[in-house]
């Protein structure tokens, strides 16, 4: 076999090799084919004369360019103007140098929409007709008189002899109040949520409609409503996606990866949902390009995907307050910032109530406040924090360079007194959380077939834990720290209309330090482990829009230097449409992930956040494996949606430390793997202004150890059965919607009590989750207005009630021996209760 660094050579070369083969190869086909692809490609429409595209034939753009790209493209070879009109419109005349053309764009007088259908008439007795956009355009030629109506407006004559054939015309007719057609879409669960043909979500947020219990569209909590998402304890740092736990998604801001996703411990995503341009989640079928998970992969994007005018905004809800801005520092380079921070230091709200007693249940810190009743005393403080920071700059036609830094950070203190039998007893603890990441891309067009992009990433994480007592003088500490960097190289090449073809190589280290130092009595110890990988990757993707067959397919190759081991991962994502309606998708991966998250003791760092990140030693820790294979069903017609998903997923290599227990199973460390078979079904139907789905999940999840007494028994995170139903209703600048979430409850593992000898107890338990929680059960209800001033300020207000029942959802249970009476007690931990949340934003 060749060593790793001729295999690198060798692969490299056949990459550049490639390259240029692939730089000049395209086959011609007509103007009027390539404007309709691009229509479909961009969802926008062309306003043409037959005699101006009849007859052209040219070698296609590429389809990874931009809209803009791709009309730069099209005027360079061949005789034409090509006007773009705010991305929607693309107007298609002769240069004005060759032929006088005389254009113009007609309007409505009450409403400025454009008049689609006016009748142009000439003095020569022809006449032409305005396109959907108000547009259209004619030779001068002998023509000096023109005439235009339509029914229910004012004829008016424009006189040519003295208009200026270099800039259209801006007619306004006089006419009546004229409503025009609403424009009907079909989104998924809510409007800015679609689904792609590779199988993949996608949520534009600035387009985001509404949800139950959603005021702003936040990343992590929306994607919480797709079939075969959830969260058990109500975390957004405890996503749990087709069984597998949370560490085993991989989560991407602007291709760094991100290893703290949410804010106040779990509460609310880190993301700012103002700023998100495209959010794609993938629960199977994701592309070679993302490695480093066994479960979902979550890709957020801040990038725009065309050019924006410059902007500001600013918000406030009952949690924190944030601002945004973006400023176009020329025609090429724009720099864009935004900010977000607690508002917990000027005051306690009804929410931040709730979210602290969510938070703090059964932690080490309410365990002290419990065990002592005489003169306590607590005085607390949290706030936390993200910012982010975009610039991009554009370098003549070809290259752009775009650098992206993001910073996160969440701080508690908490100090605690208490006084009995003239005995003080006091803690101070401090807890602190954060994540900084960066990546610096460049990107370049070597022309119309062939593009390079490279981006340099670091992302590095800490979770620090500090305890002081008086009474002992005891001090703790706990730290575990992450540093990720790499670098990234892909190339995508165009070999035909419908044939991409993509390669790449990508190096990631990663290092993890994990430290204890304990004083009276001393205890240290510190671990660091440091693990390199490369991948090589190549994918291909065809499209067929005749024959309705999409089929991308990929190999990812890791190699990783410590183990000197190969991991192939190949990617499958087919799509076949029967007709228009009705389409069957397969989904298949194979995955691998060298990271994870494990509990060493259910009480470290306060029991708040007590996991900490570790990588694979390839023994005791080895390196998870998945595999999985989906087959669903999609129906869309007459505003009826029907999506009917089957899959199988098989993860390996897991630890018991990483899942974790919390019952026999708390103090063992044994390795193996879960199996999950499930459907998951929505049906959705929309009737003018609402919107209602319901969706169903069946998910039968077990775990396997072959080296423990019970071999096989339900997964900690199994839902066999969950219903969602939401109704949204949308109209003009109002918005409500009511939703519930209603599942089946979570295992849990009983003590036996025919074992246990209560006069000297000991636990002693059942078989593994042999039993389950009750029902898990709410109802939620968000709404949101939006309003704009003559100045083009606009406002929107939006309010949120969580649980409005205020039931009481039990979302875990487990049992210890009371250190204060030497008995089996049952320790609850509950969602949170009824919980309200007010916002209010101003943009410009």
């Amino acid at each position: 076999m060749l060593g790793p660094k001729r295999f690198y050579f060798s692969f490299l070369l056949f990459f550049l090799v490639l390259n240029l083969f692939a730089q000049g190869k395209g086959k011609t086909t007509s103007l009027k084919k390539i404007i309709i692809d691009i229509e479909n490609q961009h969802q926008v429409n062309f306003n043409y004369t037959e005699d101006n595209v009849f007859g052209l034939q040219l070698t296609p753009p590429k389809k990874s360019l931009s809209l803009e790209q791709k009309l730069q493209y099209l005027t360079q070879r061949t005789s034409l103007s090509f006007e773009n009109l705010d991305n929607k419109y693309i107007n298609v005349y002769r240069n004005h140098n060759k032929t006088e053309i005389i254009c113009g764009y007609v309007f409505s007088n009450i409403d400025k929409n454009p008049i689609e259908g006016a009748n142009i008439h000439f003095n020569t007795n022809t006449h032409t007709a305005t396109a959907s956009n108000g547009y259209f355009e004619f030779e001068k030629g002998s023509k000096n008189v023109f005439s235009i109506s339509h029914v229910g407006f004012t004829p008016k004559k424009i006189s040519i002899a003295n208009i200026n054939s270099k800039e259209c015309l801006n007619i306004i007719l006089e006419s009546e109040v004229t409503e025009l057609e609403e424009i009907k879409a079909n989104p998924i669960l809510a409007s800015g949520i679609s689904k792609n043909s590779n199988g993949s979500f996608e949520i534009k947020p600035k387009k985001f409609g509404i949800l139950p219990g959603l005021i702003e569209p936040d990343a992590l909590q929306t994607m919480q409503q797709i079939p075969g998402v959830n969260s058990l304890d109500e975390s957004v740092s405890s996503i749990n996606v087709r069984g597998g736990t949370h560490d085993q998604n991989l989560f991407l801001w602007n291709g760094i990866r991100m290893f703290q996703t949410g804010h106040f411990f779990g509460l609310i995503s880190v993301f700012n949902p103002n700023l998100a341009h495209t959010i794609s989640i993938h629960k199977n079928g994701s592309s070679p390009f993302y490695g480093e998970s066994v479960s979902s992969v979550v890709a957020i994007s801040s990038t725009p995907e065309t050019a924006e005018k410059n902007s500001f905004s600013a918000g406030i809800n009952m949690i924190n307050a944030d601002i945004y801005a973006k400023y176009n520092l020329s025609k090429k380079s724009y720099v864009e910032i935004s900010g977000r921070k607690s508002i917990t230091d000027f005051v306690e709200t009804p929410t931040y109530k709730e979210y602290f007693n969510k938070v703090f249940q059964n932690t080490t810190i309410t365990d002290f406040a419990r065990n002592q009743n005489i003169n306590y005393k607590s005085d607390k403080e949290f706030d936390f924090y993200d910012a982010t920071l975009k610039y991009l700059q554009k370098i003549g036609l070809k290259d752009e360079i775009l650098l992206d830094l993001i910073t996160i950070q969440d701080n508690l203190k908490v100090f605690q007194s208490a006084a009995s039998y003239n005995v003080v007893k006091s803690e101070n603890n401090i807890l602190r959380q954060q994540n900084f990441g960066g990546n610096l891309s460049w990107k370049r067009n070597w022309n119309n077939f062939n593009t390079t992009k490279i981006n340099i990433y670091n992302s590095s994480y800490e979770l620090l834990a500090n305890q002081k007592t008086t009474n002992g003088d005891q001090i703790v500490i706990q730290e575990n720290t992450v540093a990720n960097n790499g670098i990234n190289l892909e190339n995508n090449h165009t070999i035909s209309s419908k044939f991409n073809f993509n390669n790449g190589y990508q190096f990631n280290e990663i290092g993890v330090i994990n430290l204890e130092h304990v004083s009276n009595p001393d205890f240290y110890r510190k671990t660091k482990e440091v693990l390199r990988t490369h991948a090589l990757i190549l994918e291909g993707k065809y499209n067929d829009t005749i024959s309705r067959i999409i089929l991308n397919t990929g190999l990812r190759l890791n190699y990783i230097e410590k183990f000197k081991k190969y991991i192939p991962e190949p990617r499958i994502q087919f799509n076949y449409g029967f007709n228009k309606n009705l389409n069957i998708e397969l989904l298949g991966e194979i995955k691998s992930q060298n990271s994870q998250q494990i509990i060493d003791l259910q009480k470290d760092y306060f029991g708040i956040e007590k996991r900490r990140w570790i990588i694979s030693n390839n023994s005791s820790i080895p390196i998870q494996k998945s595999k999985q294979l989906s087959l669903s069903l999609f129906y869309k017609k007459n505003d009826w949606l029907l999506d009917i998903e089957n899959f199988y997923k098989k993860v390996s290599g897991i630890t018991s430390a990483s899942q974790g227990f919390q019952n026999q199973l708390e103090f063992v460390r044994i390795t193996g793997n879960y199996e999950i078979m499930g459907t998951e079904i929505l049906i959705q139907k929309k009737m003018n202004h609402f919107l209602t789905w319901l969706s169903y999940t069946y998910n039968n999840n077990n775990y396997h150890f072959e080296n423990y007494e019970y071999q096989s028994f339900p997964n900690n995170f199994e839902l066999t059965h969950t219903v969602s139903w939401a109704g949204i209703y949308e109209r003009n600048n109002f918005k409500i919607a009511l939703g519930t979430k209603w599942s089946s409850g979570r295992p849990k593992t009983s003590p036996d009590l025919s074992k246990i000898d209560l006069s000297n107890p000991v636990l002693v338990y059942n078989k593994p989750n042999n039993t389950n929680l009750r029902i898990f059960s709410q109802v939620n209800l968000s709404s949101t207005y939006k309003w704009e001033t003559t100045s083009g300020v606009l406002y929107k207000l939006g309010i949120s009630i969580l649980n409005i029942l205020n039931r009481k959802n039990e979302i875990s249970e487990y049992y210890r021996m009371s250190p204060l009476s030497n008995s089996i007690e049952e320790v609850e931990t509950f969602s949170l209760q009824r919980t309200p949340n007010l916002s209010f934003r101003v943009s410009f």
